[in-house]
């Protein structure tokens, strides 16, 4: 009885987490193909970078919709959420699509390789260590902090040392989210086992909280390595 109860409350487990990876992998593909579709199209890459008052729309609008999952997923209704995530994914496509002028498609090629690599192992640990790694996550969480502060001072700066140490850190703090996250995200999946949309809900919610750790730790390694590509 004991054995078939627990393995149950794993298959549920399971099902929550393939939704949660599921929709991150799907968020990424739409984000990688607005990117690689808008670079593709040298007219629509300039009506949106030529254009100030578009570009930072397109801003506060991934912003808002962030905001929007983050705080009021539960008050929405499912497809509601579904399409605020999607939507945000195509959005980042659109503003990250700048990569693709800036450093050349074989360091961002190895900057996604070894970002899905180094975030595999990691939310893979996450998952089955039986090891609390709430402490590493509140480090993690206060560097980010710092990283924020950082980032604006560097932006008057403008030192390379100070952005190359920025960028190190950086990848060491979503390094560890990545794992961090996976284990909270498994946690909160047990108190959801039989709730239905709830837990679809939750479920998006840990997709987008993956997705970000990933394209974080993605976007500060292609600032390590990123070659620049010659205009």
């Amino acid at each position: 009885m004991f054995n078939q109860r627990s393995y149950s409350m794993s298959g549920s487990i399971a099902d929550f987490m393939y939704k949660v990876y599921g929709w991150m992998a799907a968020g990424l593909a739409l984000t990688a193909g607005t990117a690689y579709a808008v670079f593709q199209s040298p007219t629509l890459f300039k009506t949106i970078f030529g254009n100030p008052i578009l570009f930072f729309g397109l801003v506060i609008a991934q912003f808002a919709l962030v905001i929007a999952l983050s705080g009021f997923v539960m008050r929405m209704s499912l497809s509601t959420a579904i399409a605020s995530f999607i939507g945000y994914s195509v959005l980042t496509g659109l503003t990250l699509s700048s990569i693709f002028y800036v450093y050349t498609a074989a360091s961002i090629y190895l900057a996604f390789a070894i970002a899905a690599g180094t975030f595999g192992a990691m939310a893979l640990y996450g998952y089955f260590t039986k090891d609390d790694l709430t402490g590493v996550g509140s480090i993690a969480r206060m560097a980010l902090f710092g990283i924020v502060i950082a980032m604006l001072v560097n932006f008057f700066l403008k030192s390379a040392q100070v952005d190359y140490v920025i960028s190190l850190i950086g990848v060491g703090v979503f390094t560890l989210l990545a794992a961090y996250d996976s284990q909270k995200i498994k946690q909160m999946g047990y108190a959801l086992i039989g709730q239905g949309e709830i837990a679809h809900k939750v479920a998006l919610l840990g997709a987008l909280t993956m997705y970000l750790d990933f394209i974080n730790l993605f976007l500060f390694l292609l600032r390590l390595l990123g070659k620049p590509r010659e205009q």
